[in-house]
């Protein structure tokens, strides 16, 4: 059994955002945090106040986890970044709605003594019996990952002690978000106070401007008196006494957040569903019930249509038969079609399906198809426009010495870009065909041979290959085109002179996939430019899928090739900095050096060159830790470090430095999923680096000392090249099913009513009534297993609470 939180994120804009550049404008990004850990960057949208970003995430999340953080900063090249304002949303509000928070939040002015974090280290205890006077002491041990409120990245924190009027200071130590002190205070105890509170103020010293707050803890005296002692780390909290919430327009952002605690269940208990989906899409071979995938098409909502079709296409591509599943909903599909024209063009459950298929199993070929075009396009940032209405010659530039381009110029030179990048793009499409996933091209053919079976006339000669393309190029090739960003095949978002040149070619793909040049240009006249070439690529992309749908009978394929494309492999790599440290001190200079890092299912490799023969290793089951670096050790806010141990039991350290804050947290979640199992990891880390013979972020001296800050594993970011997990995904298909399961019978029933069914007399209606009772006597069964772990996990937290009160 394992508990699991995960946070649905999509940023979708802002609006009415405050100037803060000379230009009357600002550059606006976003900033997440879960609690007070930097997790995702958006990218900037240059010079406005009503940004679009339309990004999503899936973050899964440790299920402590309090408050997830928008914070939104206006970008500027030469000095530091300024801050607009946050939005906060706690667990608490998100757990009360279910169905997730959509809508427009207002952003709120940030309150230093709001913005605290971290723990402190105390034991507090009452002293004294009988006749004596009794005393209440204070022990102040240490503290850990407290804010930075010097510009060194550190901060010289001291801890106030309040009761009763009087208070004590600790210390000041110097330089470090991880002070110890080790400071006893006592207190009289007044026993006649009705209201008696210890309050515990952590501060940074400064000396010449006023004290900053890093936060307070507040003990009840009175409840302290039956348990005499109370020692652990405790959560700074803000000072609410001063919060004062700045009312002026600081904008807002439109945000959907949701969050899912979902119980999963050993794979035993999954095992009857699984087995039932799975003989629903096999039925037309053993004569299962067959209607199991219809009532989900028929009762699936369009809010959660998506989902449901993402869940049910990574279960069945688990259980190696998302190709029959598919094959199934395009008979559905086929059978309420009269039309040809509009042929999955609806948001279905078969478009639906057929859409996560192809970004699940196709993103690796998407990427080696598209890269090359698309950085081309970014790099060379010329100046494309088709439509005279838009032209701006300003923005075209000169043609030569002294003369400026005319209309006529900017027109004809963007036309011959635009065939220039589709001839490119044509090309790769028609090579893409020997290395395609096979999975893909049997899905394809299956869909290519069910719409001729269904539109066998010559006049619907077209329709076998608008099936095909209107997943191909409109739901899938197109779509990434227009937003490189949001298919990772960019870091960031094109600027306005890009975005114009991608939705210019992605405009030319969609007219090549409806295979229709006439309807495109009546509707965009100046479209007509590239008439021949679309003509042309219409052409070339029939041979293509003509190539496509039969390359899973041709005996000459590069099945290695093939399969290495396909989802669920565990596999980053890219060009990062890199540092390895065994027991050597850090050098003064910069110690990184540029290296090739591969993440595989085994090991994390890395290698001066992608090719390079000589390469160095480190066994992902000896990694201990694999946690980020204070930013003060190196100047950089983005290094992590990876801990193993070896096997003489020396400990090394590998330094990597990454680009940005993205970066930084996808090598991170993608090194903590691929090390969940390993039995030997640290509960402590060092967050700093050991140099002229002490710890950087706790100034202790000895570097075998023991970690001073807790290791974090629980925050990973979801991708889309993580492995399959067939338990999660038949439990979020058991929660859907569950709120459907009265709907489905409903359904059922008018269905065979319409049918003229009104007794079942035959064996395949008995077959669909036991189907239906089967289904629903599986999801009573998980039902119940959930209802048992609940009771245990409730009678396990009163047993540890009579513990405590024992």
């Amino acid at each position: 059994m394992a508990k699991r939180s995960t946070l649905f994120i999509r940023i979708v804009e802002g609006k009415n955002l405050p100037i803060k550049d000379i230009t009357g404008s600002s550059d606006p990004y976003c900033i997440v945090k879960i609690d007070n850990e930097a997790i995702i960057r958006t990218a900037t949208i240059w010079k406005t106040l009503s940004p679009f970003w339309g990004e999503e995430y899936n973050v899964d999340l440790p299920p402590s986890f309090r408050t997830v953080s928008f914070y939104v900063l206006d970008e500027d090249s030469l000095s530091r970044d300024d801050v607009i304002g946050k939005v906060s949303v706690s667990k608490e509000l998100l757990t009360t709605k279910p169905q997730g928070v959509d809508g427009w939040m207002n952003l709120t002015e940030i309150d230093p003594d709001e913005e605290v974090q971290g723990e402190i280290h105390l034991q507090i205890s009452v002293l004294g019996d009988g006749d004596i006077p009794r005393k209440l002491c204070c022990q102040v041990l240490e503290a850990r990952d407290l804010a930075k409120k010097d510009r060194n990245g550190a901060s010289d924190p001291f801890v106030r002690v309040r009761y009763n009027g009087k208070t004590y200071e600790s210390a000041v130590v110097k330089k470090t978000c991880y002070p110890r002190w080790n400071e006893s205070f006592e207190f009289q105890l007044d026993e006649m106070l009705a209201e008696s509170l210890l309050s515990v103020e952590v501060w940074d010293w400064d000396l010449v401007s006023r004290n900053d707050f890093l936060g307070k803890v507040l003990f009840n005296i009175n409840k302290l008196q039956t348990a005499q002692q109370q020692e652990g780390w405790f959560r700074l909290g803000p000072d609410k006494s001063k919060h004062s919430e700045y009312e002026g327009n600081l904008g807002s952002l439109r945000l959907q957040l949701r969050l899912r605690d979902e119980v999963v269940l050993p794979s035993s208990h999954y095992k009857p569903l699984t087995e039932l989906l799975s003989q629903s899409v096999g039925s037309q071979l053993n004569g299962n019930w067959p209607d199991l995938i219809m009532l989900i098409d028929e009762t699936t909502t369009a809010e959660s249509r998506q989902e449901v079709a993402n869940n049910l296409v990574k279960l069945f591509l688990g259980q190696g038969l998302v190709k029959e599943f598919l094959d199934v909903l395009f008979k559905l599909e086929l059978e309420k079609t009269t039309e040809p024209n509009t042929l999955f063009r609806s948001n279905s459950l078969a478009s639906k399906s057929m859409e996560s298929f192809l970004k699940v199993a196709g993103m690796q070929y998407l990427h080696r198809l598209l890269g090359p075009i698309i950085n081309r396009i970014f790099d060379e940032k010329k100046y494309v426009e088709l439509d005279p209405s838009k032209v701006e010659l300003k923005e075209a530039g000169c043609a030569g010495l002294h003369r400026q381009q005319t209309e006529s110029d900017v027109i004809q030179q963007s036309t011959n870009l635009l065939n220039s990048y589709l001839s490119e793009l044509l090309t790769s499409i028609l090579q893409s065909a020997s290395y395609c996933p096979l999975l893909i091209c049997q899905a394809f053919h299956q869909l290519y041979h069910r719409v001729q079976e269904c539109f066998p006339d010559p006049e619907y000669r077209k329709v076998k290959f608008i099936a095909v393309t209107s997943f191909l190029c409109l739901r899938f090739i197109s779509p990434a085109i227009m937003s490189p960003k949001l298919f990772h095949l960019r870091e960031k978002h094109a600027d306005a002179r890009t975005s114009r040149t991608l939705l210019l070619l992605a405009k030319a793909v969609q007219t090549i996939g409806n295979m229709d040049t006439l309807t495109c240009c009546s509707k965009e006249p100046w479209m007509v430019r590239l008439q021949p070439a679309i003509q042309q690529g219409i052409t070339q992309l029939k041979d293509f899928i003509t190539k496509l749908v039969s390359c899973h009978e041709s005996e000459d394929l590069n099945l290695q090739t093939r399969m290495c494309l396909q989802c669920g492999t565990m596999e980053k790599e890219g060009f990062l900095f890199l540092h390895r440290t065994k027991d050597k001190c850090m050098p003064m200079t910069s110690p990184f050096k540029k290296y090739y890092v591969t993440l595989s299912k085994d090991t994390l490799s890395y290698s001066r060159t992608q090719h390079y023969k000589k390469s160095s290793s480190i066994s992902l089951p000896k990694i201990r830790a694999i946690e980020k670096v204070e930013e003060k050790c190196f100047g950089s806010a983005n290094v992590m470090q990876i801990i193993s141990s070896e096997d003489s039991g020396q400990q090394e350290t590998l330094y990597l430095d990454c680009k940005s804050v993205n970066e930084l947290n996808h090598w991170l979640s993608a090194l903590r999923k691929a090390c969940s199992h390993n039995t030997n990891t640290m509960s402590c880390y060092h967050p700093g680096i050991y140099k002229a013979d002490r710890w950087s972020c706790c100034h202790q001296k000895e570097k075998t000392d023991p970690g001073c800050d807790k290791t974090r594993h629980g925050v990973t970011l979801q991708e889309w090249y993580d492995p399959l997990d067939p338990d999660l995904e038949a439990q979020l298909i058991y929660q859907h099913l569950s709120s459907v399961q009265h709907a489905m019978r409903d359904k059922y029933y008018k269905m065979r009513e319409l049918h003229g069914a009104q007794e079942t007399d035959s064996i395949t209606d008995l077959k669909k009534v036991d189907g239906l009772t089967n289904l629903i006597s599986i999801l009573q069964d998980l039902h119940d297993a959930h209802d048992a772990v609940e009771e245990e996990e409730r009678s396990k937290n009163k047993n540890v609470f009579l513990e405590l009160q024992t």
